[in-house]
């Protein structure tokens, strides 16, 4: 492997990814397997996590350069479970080198219609879920290592009906902000992805919209796919990005509202 390669590898390194038994964090996974990095997937449901593990450790089978995986039951909103999630990918691998926060969960609803409990509950798994993980993760990676958030552009300007999902996702972009300056002497870079429209599952039970339906020939996409995303947080994990931290990378495609210039 050349040494350009190499900067862009995650070969060697252990890596948790949060929320990633579907959508953006299962692709995470697979594609940090398959450059040769040890990946801990959970979910609140072990059920759900399993089968991801074992596709990834069946594409592993006999080869030196895929990554195995562990697979966690892990509710990112207790502490006691999320301690356990590092304590057991500790035991299984060695240690932590990179944390990606992607659990998350959302509801479509006008501000007033938003009960207490359903706002406390999307700023719970996004925000408080982030800061569990991240400060849990945060002694095994002192010395060297990753942490890669997943905000939204709903994070970063208004969305409609996603009051409660745009406020944690903004508190996830400046948590990202701080803790890569408190973090810096401990040689942990913090960085964040703010995704646009991505056609996840969830997207597809909410609105319809698949990921087989995108037409990737041209430039002007308004719809990604969880792939794209992984790209981006395999970059951002990477040694590529060692000058990168503090910083929130959008992937939108072409902005809403806004138009490609005429050829």
């Amino acid at each position: 492997m050349s040494d350009l390669a190499d900067r862009f590898s995650l070969s060697g390194q252990t890596a948790v990814i949060t929320g990633s038994s579907s959508g953006i964090g299962r692709a995470i996974a697979e594609e940090f397997a398959a450059d040769g990095a040890d990946v801990v997937v959970c979910s609140r449901e072990q059920e759900n996590v399993d089968p991801v593990a074992e596709a990834i450790n069946d594409a592993a089978e006999g080869s030196d350069d895929h990554g195995r995986c562990l697979a966690v039951e892990c509710d990112v909103t207790d502490r006691d479970a999320v301690d356990a999630l590092f304590e057991a990918t500790v035991e299984e691998f060695g240690g932590v080198d990179v944390l990606v926060n992607n659990a998350g969960a959302s509801f479509m609803a006008g501000f007033d219609d938003i009960s207490e409990n359903g706002w406390e509950r999307v700023v719970d798994i996004n925000l408080h879920g982030t800061y569990h993980c991240t400060q849990a993760a945060g002694e095994h990676l002192a010395g060297g290592g990753v942490v890669v958030n997943l905000a939204s552009v709903a994070g970063q300007r208004a969305a409609q009906y996603m009051s409660h999902y745009g406020a944690a996702k903004a508190g996830v972009i400046n948590l990202t902000e701080t803790l890569a300056l408190e973090w810096a002497g401990k040689d942990v870079r913090v960085n964040c992805i703010a995704p646009g429209f991505v056609a996840t599952p969830g997207v597809e039970q909410q609105m319809g919209v698949s990921a087989e339906g995108i037409d990737r020939d041209d430039v002007d996409r308004r719809i990604g796919t969880s792939e794209e995303i992984a790209d981006v947080a395999r970059f951002l994990a990477s040694d590529a990005a060692s000058y990168v931290t503090g910083e929130t990378l959008v992937a939108q495609g072409v902005p809403q509202g806004e138009e490609l210039p005429s050829q």
